[in-house]
Parts: structure tokens; sequence; C-alpha cells
């Protein structure tokens, strides 16, 4: 008998007598009170601005407010007022010149401050990146607590496109100097309405 098979026959004569299931993973149910202040944290940590509006009009007159000096506010979503139709968008080179891209997210992460956004979301996938600021439109209850529950939330069968955002725009240089809006938004807003 070769090695080989001395060590599958040493495994075979000491494999259990009976057959032993696999552990079940728990799963750890948490509540928004829970999960939100966690959300939050994060996002701060990645640079990112977090608001509470009460409702929709609330959200809207935010943005006004936020984002006054603005010229081109592009929103994906029909929830928030823009004055770019995205949906007469041709060509993503058109969006080079949004000051303000308005997007509703799928779902948020808690344990690390990301939103998913498919292409469904932001119809041009350019409004994500060229926009020199965001403003993400998120539900209180479309937070998990974990990238192990996003990914069951996931369905990349259903789109063509999708990526988890995180805060805005960021890099460093050797000399550690921080520099946001290098390759995307200047700032990222979170609106949990």
């Amino acid at each position: 008998m070769n090695p080989r098979e001395q060590i599958f026959d040493a495994v075979r004569n000491h494999l259990p007598a009976e057959k032993i299931d696999y552990p079940q993973i728990p799963v750890f149910q948490k509540t928004i009170t829970e999960l939100l202040p966690a959300f939050e944290e994060r996002l701060l940590d990645a640079g990112a601005t977090f608001f509470l509006p009460k409702d929709l009009r609330e959200a809207q007159f935010l943005l006004e407010q936020q984002f006054g000096e603005a010229s081109v506010i592009c929103s994906a979503t029909p929830d928030i007022k823009g004055n770019r139709d995205i949906r007469q968008v041709k060509n993503p080179h058109e969006l080079a010149d949004v000051d303000v891209g308005v997007i509703r997210a799928r779902f948020g992460v808690a344990e690390n401050g990301m939103v998913w956004l498919t292409e469904e979301d932001l119809v041009v996938n350019a409004l994500g990146f060229l926009s020199q600021h965001l403003v993400i439109l998120l539900k209180p209850t479309e937070l998990v607590a974990d990238m192990y529950d996003a990914y069951v939330k996931v369905s990349l069968e259903d789109t063509a496109y999708g990526c988890f955002m995180m805060g805005p725009s960021a890099t460093a240089d050797i000399g550690a100097v921080l520099v946001h809006g290098a390759q995307g938004a200047r700032s990222l807003s979170v609106y949990l309405v």
C-alpha cells in the first residue's frame, strides 16, 4: 500500500460510526434600535453624513438646504425631485456636470455603513460615480446586521450590475494626504427616510 492509500485507509478506519449533522448556524435577529447606531457610526467613520428626516417632504427640504448652490440635481428616484431627468440621459458622459445625484438604496449594512445599489437603482450607473455629491435614500427597515445577512439579500441573477458603496470617494498618497472626490463623489449623505 502506498502512502496515499495508507492515509485514506487510516481516515476511513477512524470515521465515527454514526452520521453527525453539521452544526446549525444561529440567526441573531437585531432590532432597528440596535442596528441604527452601528450604521450611523460606521457611516461617520467613512466620512459620510447621516440624517433622519421624518418624511420625504422634509428630505426634499433638507436636500435644498444642504445643496442650495447646486446647479444640476439628478434624481434616480421619484421620491426626491431634481432638475435633470435621468431617464432622458442617453450617454453616461451627460452626467459629468451633475452636482448632486440622488439614489434610493436597496438596503444598508450596519456592520460597515455600506449600502447596496443596483443598476435599476442608479438607472445610469455613472450617476453614482460622476456626481460631485451623493444623497442616498434608505428605509430604516432595510438595514441588515452584517455582510452575512447582506449576501442573503443580494440577488445577482436579478440585475446586471450591483455594488456596495460606503462613504465618499477617498484616496491617500504616500504622504498620507487624504483627498476626497478623486475617483467619485466628494461627499455622501444618507437620508434614512
